[in-house]
């Protein structure tokens, strides 16, 4: 798959994979990195009910997009058929070292239907078929790490706007 830079999301406007690493590359890369370290993630969407549902999941960055593959009727899929919003967070990994800190990203799931951009996944990916297939429109980015062993940092990005940092002692 060809990787394309969309221009930049307007403020407050949703962005795709890409528009967040040309708005914040070095941030976008460890992000990157927290969830290329492990397979499996944490994915939460909302129940008919409104109350959260959280399950595992697996990610894919490809052509500018994060990508979210799922089994066919699956109760993730059809949560975010029913409402888009989503939150998903990297695998912490083992003990409570956090190597890159703690990332979560936040959005829209789209749900993909064109024959031409799934069949470009299927290339890349493989997956088992069928498959249901969302790319993300991201609403906020999340890091939170420790820092000299002394500052808990929170670093927050939103389409639109430059990250911003909070250290707490």
């Amino acid at each position: 798959m060809t990787s394309r830079t969309p221009p930049a999301a307007p403020a407050g406007a949703p962005a795709n994979w890409a528009g967040f690493v040309t708005a914040e590359p070095a941030l976008a890369a460890t992000v990157e990195a927290r969830f290329g370290a492990f397979t499996h993630h944490v994915l939460a969407t909302l129940r008919k009910d409104g109350s959260p549902r959280t399950t595992g999941l697996e990610v894919r960055f490809l052509d500018g997009e994060l990508w979210l593959g799922m089994m066919p009727g699956s109760v993730k899929a059809l949560d975010l058929r029913r409402d888009p919003r989503f939150a998903l967070q990297a695998n912490p990994g083992d003990g409570t070292g956090m190597g890159g800190g703690d990332v979560r990203v936040g959005g829209r799931a789209v749900e993909v239907v064109d024959a031409a951009t799934r069949a470009r996944y299927v290339k890349e990916v493989e997956p088992p078929e069928p498959f249901h297939l969302f790319r993300t429109e991201l609403t906020e980015v999340v890091r939170t790490y420790v820092e000299d062993d002394r500052y808990l940092v929170v670093e927050v990005w939103r389409p639109g706007a430059p990250v911003r940092t909070v250290r707490r002692t």
